[in-house]
């Protein structure tokens, strides 16, 4: 499987730019079914990935990170607890 990780964090900041992070994101780290949606203050991040590291490595330059979620997409497609 392609982008195994699924990748979802909270940025908590100030002047976050839901279009920047997104065209970021999308030019610099491989993947697929990018959702970020928030405000100025507060972003949601959801991506699948193969380098979730680099997801959170830009995204906690932005401002604090937390609620990290990074679960294995192969594992649960094999029942397994991701």
């Amino acid at each position: 499987m392609e982008d195994k990780f699924d990748t979802q964090l909270l940025i908590e900041g100030k002047n976050l730019d839901e279009n920047a992070i997104k065209k970021y994101i999308s030019e610099n780290i491989k993947g697929d079914c990018m959702l970020v949606v928030g405000d100025d203050r507060l972003i949601k991040i959801h991506f699948h990935t193969d380098t979730p590291w680099k997801v959170i490595e830009y995204c906690s330059s932005l401002g604090e990170i937390y609620d990290i979620v990074i679960e294995n997409m192969e594992r649960q497609e094999k029942g397994l607890k991701g």
